[in-house]
């Protein structure tokens, strides 16, 4: 009686091909590395700087964080953390 796995074995009527490996070639990417950026100032000025940031496709203004205010009066933080390339 034939399995019904038969079709699936190895047939020795059948040469087998090699396949050279391909070894795909891709530019080297870059290493990466973490660099935090810090708006410290008023309310105003640190938004309008995100803003402009953002204006200018640099980082999405959800990227940072929300306003922290400092031990000055009057003042508030932002932080931005990215992962740039280095060459």
């Amino acid at each position: 009686m034939k399995s019904r796995y038969q079709n699936f074995l190895c047939d020795n009527r059948y040469t087998t091909i090699s396949i050279p490996q391909f070894q795909a070639i891709f530019p080297q990417l870059p290493e990466r590395e973490t660099i935090k950026h810090t708006l410290i100032g008023s309310t105003k000025a640190v938004t309008a700087t995100i803003r402009v940031l953002h204006q200018l496709g640099y980082a999405d203004i959800w990227d940072w964080s929300p306003l922290v205010p400092t031990d000055n009066p009057g003042e508030v933080m932002s932080i931005l953390v990215r992962a740039i390339a280095i060459q």
